[in-house]
C-alpha cells in the first residue's frame, strides 16, 4: 500500500522538474522605454528624456529562481521632447549616434522573493564604455498574455543611478552639471514562440 501511495507523488515530481525549464521572453519595443533624468546646470532643473527603440530578450526559469536579461537600445532613438535637444544628445558632445550607435545591458536576475526577481547585476555599455551596474526591480509581474493565451507576458520596472564621466559624456561638467544620471526602465516582454 505504502509504495502504491508514493509512487504517483514521486511520478508527479518528475513530470515537474521536466516541465521547469528556463523560458525565454522576446522584449516587445511597443512597451519598453527606458527613461532617464540628467541635471541641468547643477541644480537649475532636471532634463528627462527616453529612448524609444530598444530590443532584447529576458531568459526566466521560475523553478531554479535564476535568468539574464540582455538589452539593446538605439541611442539615435533618444527622445527629450524637443527635436533641437534631440539633436544636441546624439552628436559628439554626448551620445554620439555616429560612433555608438547602441548601448547594451547584460545581466543575471537576482534577489527572488516570492517567485520574482528583485535586482539585475549585469554590465552597462555606454559611449563604448562598460562597467557593472546593478538594476533594483521595484515591480515584476507575469500574466497570460492577452493576445496569445498559451503564451505569458512579464513586465517589470527597473532603476539604476550611473556617473555619465565614468562613461566618456563629461558634457556641461565645466558648467557644474552634476554628472549623475537616474535611469528607470518599464519593460514587457513576451514569451517567444
Amino acid at each position: 500500500m505504502y509504495k502504491r501511495v508514493i509512487l504517483p507523488f514521486m511520478l508527479l515530481g518528475l513530470a515537474s522538474a521536466a516541465n521547469a525549464a528556463p523560458v525565454t521572453y522576446e522584449i516587445d519595443p511597443a512597451h519598453t522605454y527606458p527613461s532617464f533624468e540628467a541635471d541641468h546646470m547643477g541644480g537649475l532643473s532636471v532634463w528627462r528624456g527616453k529612448f524609444d527603440k530598444t530590443s532584447g530578450k529576458i531568459v526566466l526559469d521560475k523553478a531554479a529562481k535564476s535568468g539574464t536579461v540582455e538589452v539593446t537600445v538605439d541611442t539615435a532613438s533618444v527622445d527629450y521632447g524637443l527635436d533641437k535637444m534631440n539633436e544636441k544628445a546624439k552628436g559628439e558632445e554626448l551620445f554620439d549616434v555616429a560612433k555608438y550607435p547602441t548601448a547594451t545591458y547584460k545581466g543575471k536576475l537576482a534577489g527572488f522573493r516570492n517567485g520574482a526577481p528583485t535586482e539585475v547585476i549585469g554590465e552597462f555599455t555606454l559611449h563604448g564604455v562598460t562597467r557593472p551596474l546593478t538594476l533594483k526591480i521595484a515591480s515584476f509581474k507575469c500574466i497570460p498574455d492577452a493576445m496569445h493565451k498559451a503564451r505569458e507576458r512579464c513586465g517589470a520596472d527597473a532603476l539604476a543611478s550611473f556617473n555619465r564621466a565614468d562613461f566618456g559624456m563629461e558634457a556641461g561638467k565645466k558648467y557644474n552639471f552634476k554628472m549623475e544620471v537616474n535611469l528607470r526602465i518599464q519593460v514587457e516582454a513576451t514569451q517567444a514562440e
